[in-house]
Parts: structure tokens; sequence; C-alpha cells
């Protein structure tokens, strides 16, 4: 009466979907992370420009550095 009832992916479908899920997933963390990664680099790497330029002190530099790599 009812033929799919039950669903017809069986075992091998509901494999696929999970690795598709956890590859999806990680890709998406990874992108989150790599995102995070380079904000931080173009940061410090605006406070080693003022730094050369002379705007700003070693001191000061040093404590921005920290408050930023604390984030």
């Amino acid at each position: 009466m009812y033929p799919y009832y039950g669903g017809g992916m069986g075992w091998g479908g509901l494999v696929v979907t999970t690795l598709s899920m956890i590859v999806f997933w990680g890709g998406l963390i990874a992108l989150v992370v790599l995102l995070l990664r380079r904000h931080d680099g173009t940061a410090t790497r605006i406070l080693e420009e003022r730094l050369a330029k002379g705007e700003i002190d070693a001191d000061e530099f040093d404590r921005v550095r920290k408050t930023l790599r604390s984030r």
C-alpha cells in the first residue's frame, strides 16, 4: 500500500549525508578562522606601520599588540 514507507536512501544515503554535513560545517568553520586571522594580521600590520612612522612609541605598540592578541 505504501511502497516508499521508511525512505529509500538506506545506510548509504545516511553516510553520504553525514559526510556532506561534516565537510560543509568544517569548511564554514575554516573560512571563519581564516577571515579572523586575516583581520588580526591587518591590524598588526597597521600597528607596525604606525610604529615605523613614529606615530606611536614601542611601549604603546606592545600594549596595543597584547590587547589585539587577547581578543
